[in-house]
């Protein structure tokens, strides 16, 4: 039995698929065309936010399991894999904690305009003490798209932590829910933009959705608001958000996940003025890693020992 990874995982991974008689083989490079032409006779693939094309699944004719090395399965074609009786697993949860807390970190950065700071003392700048515009947190409204899991964790670090009061709006989770974490619920999208002071958007999707934050939606949003997104690339348009950066139409943004992923270096909003832009490194810290791998290596080991796996993903 073999298992192929399409990116570098955590080695605990390694070492419990190998320790149950599982080989392991990389990608030797982490694009999708390698990896179609690598799959091979692989029984198994655990991959991260490269996903699974149409492409590589028909490539592997072994293939029983295509493990998700995180929630989000918008990249894998979940429709071909189960086409070809191929299971498609996630593991939900298993970052949240170190996503919420990236989250408050960008948060607190943009409001603070703490990247600017250390540039601006790099170059020589001391003076920039003077007149950085920074923004408190405490009571002011933070505005959460989506409530699941991260969310919930990101109200609770902003509400108890800094003081915030948490808005959200998501019509998929029961009111209760909001009931159960404090937080109010916002009836729709318009009137959360309208009335935060912080917006995060925590909400899932697929890669054909149009973005929900757009100029039209950008144009609700406060002058001295901050945009945060940790969830999908795909909810924000870049071009609108570049040009509201240039307009000083909102204090700041931050973006751990974009639209193109890496962009392009000349791309009009990597030269938008107060924005910070990370590498989609929203689960990377050892502790989520850790859990993340070995939760993929389980699923496949359960899988071709004949037993249902957790989190099985449904065809779309």
């Amino acid at each position: 039995m073999e298992c192929f990874i399409t990116q570098p995982v955590h080695e605990a991974a390694i070492a419990f698929l190998n320790s149950h008689g599982i080989a392991t083989r990389y990608a030797s490079s982490p694009d999708m065309q390698t990896v179609t032409r690598e799959i091979g006779s692989a029984d198994a693939v655990i991959t991260r936010d490269l996903g699974l094309d149409r492409q590589a699944i028909l490539a592997a004719p072994n293939l029983k399991i295509i493990s998700c090395h995180g929630a989000g399965t918008n990249r894998i074609d979940v429709t071909t894999a189960y086409e070809r009786s191929i299971l498609v697993t996630n593991t939900p949860g298993a970052n949240s904690q170190s996503v919420a807390e990236l989250t408050v970190g960008l948060i607190l950065a943009s409001a603070r305009n703490i990247c600017q700071a250390d540039h601006a003392v790099r170059q020589g700048n001391w003076d920039f003490r003077y007149s950085a515009q920074g923004i408190e947190l405490h009571s002011k409204t933070l505005g959460l798209i989506g409530f699941g899991a991260i969310a919930q964790k990101v109200a609770t670090i902003a509400s108890k932590g800094l003081g915030m009061r948490c808005i959200a709006w998501s019509p998929s989770v029961p009111a209760a829910v909001f009931t159960e974490h404090g937080v109010e619920q916002s009836h729709n999208l318009e009137e959360l933009l309208k009335n935060a002071d912080v917006v995060s958007i925590h909400r899932s999707g697929k890669t054909t959705d149009k973005p929900i934050i757009e100029a039209s939606t950008l144009a609700l949003m406060r002058s001295h608001a901050i945009l945060v997104n940790v969830g999908r690339g795909f909810a924000v348009d870049s071009a609108d958000l570049a040009q509201a950066l240039e307009d000083g139409q909102l204090h700041g943004a931050a973006l751990d996940v974009l639209q193109q992923e890496p962009p392009p270096r000349d791309a009009p909003l990597l030269r938008a003025p107060s924005l910070i832009v990370t590498p989609h490194l929203g689960g990377t810290t050892q502790e989520a890693l850790q859990r993340l791998a070995l939760i993929c290596a389980h699923q496949v080991w359960d899988v071709l020992t004949g037993k249902k796996p957790e989190h099985l993903v449904l065809a779309r």
